[in-house]
């Protein structure tokens, strides 16, 4: 059973990477842009795969890449464009600048941000955050809502749950 608290927080008890990545499947359905998700916890938690997951869970057929080197992947479907940020090499958040972020994000746009806190004010406001943290070879994911639509993506992840 799931954590649930009145504040928009959703907690997943501890699960292998086959339950989070269907969870992230499950999850791709609930996603409404505009819609920026920043995602957080160590190297190794899971944001990554969480996102190839989301992804392909949207309908992408091809190959989700790391966006580590290379900053921003863009995924465009039928619906909405994904745009998969990946801050955890960067230095300064000035060098977000050249990405073009703001002109890059619109109305039918999901943005997913790994190591946000990098990106400071460069990055639009979280309308959800999603908290990785793992032990062995297990993860915990938790949703917070910053939004209205935030909101209405956690509870959706507790459902899911």
């Amino acid at each position: 059973m799931a954590d649930v608290s009145t504040t928009g927080s959703f907690a997943s008890d501890p699960m292998d990477e086959a339950a989070m990545t269907g969870l992230a499947r499950r999850l791709a359905a609930e996603l409404h842009p505009p819609l920026c998700i920043h995602l957080e916890g160590d190297l190794g938690a899971g944001k990554t795969t969480f996102v190839r997951a989301l992804v392909q869970g949207l309908g992408y057929p091809g190959r989700v890449k790391s966006p580590t080197y290379g900053l921003l992947e863009h995924y465009d479907l039928p619906d909405l464009k994904v745009l998969h940020l990946d801050l955890y090499r960067i230095g300064d958040p000035g060098e977000l600048e050249f990405l073009g972020i703001v002109d890059l994000y619109d109305e039918c746009t999901v943005l997913l941000a790994e190591w946000p806190e990098r990106g400071g004010d460069a990055l639009p406001a979280a309308d959800a955050r999603l908290l990785f943290e793992h032990s062995g070879n297990l993860r915990r994911v938790t949703c917070m809502a910053h939004s209205s639509s935030g909101n209405a993506l956690c509870h959706s992840f507790n459902r899911l749950l």
